[in-house]
């Protein structure tokens, strides 16, 4: 068992690099056997623009709940503990980590 239910990175991932900032908390949800939240800037600096891609993943690498890229909004999950757990009972993962 991991020593975190829930990983949550808060970002500013430009729209360029947006899909890499997908991928990234997709795989960090899988490889950590945790949910992922993840929250993207919107809007625009001197230097860049930045379009969200806000979102929660569960240990599947299943999305959740997201918010639509360029809009300053909120999004809501359930997150179920007994399903995080059985996941990890199925699943144990975390037994082989260094």
């Amino acid at each position: 068992r991991g020593d975190y239910d829930m990983i949550l990175y808060v970002a500013s991932w430009p729209t360029p690099r947006v899909s890499a900032w997908s991928a990234l908390l997709v795989a960090r949800a899988i490889e950590n056997q945790c949910y992922v939240a993840g929250v993207n800037r919107v809007g625009e600096d001197p230097s860049n623009s930045y379009c969200g891609g806000s979102r929660l993943i569960d240990p599947y690498g299943k999305i959740m709940a997201e918010c639509r890229d360029g809009e300053q909004m909120e999004a809501t999950a359930v997150v179920d503990m007994e399903i995080l757990e059985a996941f990890r009972e199925k699943f144990p993962v975390l037994n082989d980590a260094d």
